[in-house]
Formats: structure tokens, C-alpha cells, sequence
């Protein structure tokens, strides 16, 4: 979808910008049968096709699936596809900036009347609240999974350690890499990779579930993975991810607590026991200021990756249950 040139919550613009999209299902006669689940980190529209079938919860038949590409992620306008011979450096885009341009695609090009459902995963769920919080007579429910409504202190200190390991790279510029910085990758990968699951989940080799025969096989697999990516969308995203904040909308002025009263939406938070930057413990506080909200803990030794799409059966089971009760309140 052509935005145009957009104003960005920053004064700057987004020139010529791009949202790409997917969609399953058809929209009902009533317009009030959309769901929408905004991409996460690294993921894109395809990604959460395991979740996605007639026998899931999130049944096509049933639902029009709306997936938009956040900002950032290759697809939609990135650092990767952006015009630099007229459009400069690619400019600090925050989940505000995401999902009003969203909000146009649902609203105004499919013609949503009412939004049934907004769910997703890590920055896909922190986008989730900011759609809950933005349009509280028109979204009816809000699962976000493995996510919080801002980025937590802890948090910060995670993706600045990803940052710093990858703008360590000698091939790294600012303005863009020449050369693909595959040291800085391969650090970047490896960093993450700690963080994403749990103290449990290594102590007890559950990587070999996983299909990996020992750790280095794991943090191999994360490095070739990464090293498929584009570094400046990497880090534009991760920009996007530090400064986020359901409360830096407008008309909340920076307040978290506002925003999170807003929300209208029957709401289920949905955070893993051992996630390691999405805490339960702020879940925990979230889920006392949103008016109609239920926290419903995983218990599961991997961490935030628990609820990637498809990759722990019984898990996706678990998320599964959660969103097929939701949607049926």
C-alpha cells in the first residue's frame, strides 16, 4: 500500500513510504470480523502463518487476518529499500508511527468497521497495546503475548548491547553499510540468543527439542540466520523498540498509566514465566490499570522464543487456547 510522503511523530517525513501487508479470510458484511497482528522483531507477515489455520483459534474462515509489516523489517519502507538519493537518512520511527499508518490500511483501505481482535508477538504485541490504547471504541479484545506496553530499563540495556556489538564492526557506517559487517552479525546473534530463552532452557539442554545437538549448533544457527538480514533494518527496528512506549501518544502525553486506562478492550495478558525482557512483573502492573484485562501466565522453560510462532508445540497450544477463549467471550 502507497502511503505517500508521512509526517512522522518526530516532525520529520517518511518520503515515499510503503506498508506492506497480508490478509486471510474475507471481511464479514458487518466489517467487525478483522484481527489484526502487526509483525515483531526480524518477523514479517509470513511469520505467523503457524498460528493461522481452520483448526486454530485464528480461523480464516471465520476472520479477515490482517498481518501489516512494521517499519523497518524490509518489507514495508526500511533502511534496505529506502531512496537515500532523495530521501536522506532513514528518520526515528516510533510504534505511534506504525500503527496510525496501520490504522489507515484497516480503516480506510479495507474498511474495517471494527477491530475484533489486535494480538502479537514481542514488538508485535507492544504495537498491540498502542492500537488499544489509540482506538478504544473500535478494538474490541488485545492479547499481547511475551510483550509489555513500554520498553522496561532492563530492556534497554539488552538492545544497547546488541547495538554496541554490532556498530563494533569495522564495515559498520552510519549512513549506511558498504560491506555486509558479518562480525558484527555474528556478535549480534550471538548476544541475542542468551537473552531469548531462559536459564532453565540451557541448564537443561532443551535446545536439543529444538533440534540442535549442542549449544554451539544453536548459536551457529542464530548467527547464519542473522547474518541473512540487513544491519540498518536491524537497527532501525531496534530504534523503534528502545523508545517504545504505548503512552507516547499524543493525547497521553508520555503517560504509560493513561494510556493503559484507556484501553476499553477485553484484554488478556499473556507473558512466559521466564521471559527475560518482557517481565511478568510488569505485565503484573499493566494488568491492574487496563479496565477489563486477565493475566494469564505460561509456564515454560523457553523464555521469550516460548511463543515465537510454531517453534514450542505445546506452547503454540497453550497461546492457542488463550486466543479461541478470547475470541469467544
Amino acid at each position: 500500500m502507497s502511503l505517500g510522503d508521512v509526517r512522522l511523530q518526530s516532525g520529520n517525513a517518511l518520503l515515499d513510504a510503503r506498508l506492506v501487508y497480508g490478509t486471510l479470510g474475507r471481511l464479514n458484511r458487518a466489517r467487525d470480523n478483522a484481527i489484526v497482528m502487526p509483525t515483531y522483531y526480524t518477523g514479517e507477515h509470513r511469520s505467523y502463518l503457524p498460528l493461522i489455520g481452520e483448526d486454530k483459534a485464528l480461523d480464516p474462515s471465520r476472520y479477515f487476518i490482517i498481518i501489516p509489516d512494521m517499519f523497518g523489517n524490509g518489507l514495508s519502507t526500511s533502511p534496505s529499500n529506502y531512496r537515500a538519493s532523495h530521501a536522506g537518512p532513514f528518520p526515528h520511527i516510533t510504534l505511534y508511527d506504525n500503527v496510525s499508518q496501520q490504522a489507515r490500511l484497516v480503516f480506510e483501505h479495507l474498511n474495517v468497521a471494527e477491530v475484533a481482535l489486535v494480538t502479537g508477538w514481542s514488538m508485535g504485541g507492544m504495537q498491540a497495546y498502542v492500537w488499544a490504547a489509540m482506538f478504544p471504541d473500535r478494538v474490541r479484545r488485545l492479547l499481547p503475548y511475551c510483550a509489555a506496553a513500554r520498553t522496561s530499563p532492563y530492556n534497554v540495556v539488552f538492545l544497547e548491547g546488541l547495538k554496541a556489538a554490532l556498530q563494533a564492526d569495522c564495515h559498520w557506517r552510519a549512513d549506511g553499510c558498504l560491506q555486509t559487517p558479518e562480525k558484527g552479525l555474528r556478535a549480534f546473534a550471538r548476544v541475542y540468543v542468551g537473552w531469548a530463552y531462559s536459564h532453565l532452557f540451557f541448564r537443561d539442554e532443551l535446545y536439543k527439542q529444538l533440534g540442535f545437538a549442542t549449544l554451539e549448533a544453536l548459536m551457529q544457527d542464530w548467527e547464519d540466520d542473522h547474518l541473512t538480514l540487513d544491519a540498518n533494518d536491524l537497527l532501525a527496528m531496534l530504534d523503534t523498540w528502545l523508545h517504545a512506549d504505548a503512552g507516547n501518544i499524543p493525547q497521553f502525553g508520555g503517560s504509560t498509566q493513561m494510556a493503559l486506562k484507556a484501553i476499553r478492550a477485553r484484554t488478556v495478558l499473556l507473558p512466559c514465566s521466564t521471559d527475560r525482557y518482557f517481565s511478568p512483573l510488569d505485565n503484573e502492573l499493566e494488568a491492574r490499570l487496563i479496565p477489563d484485562c486477565e493475566l494469564r501466565m505460561l509456564e515454560s522453560e523457553f523464555g521469550h522464543c516460548s511463543l515465537s510462532p510454531g517453534k514450542v508445540p505445546r506452547d503454540m497450544q497453550f497461546l492457542d487456547h488463550c486466543l479461541g477463549h478470547l475470541l469467544a467471550n
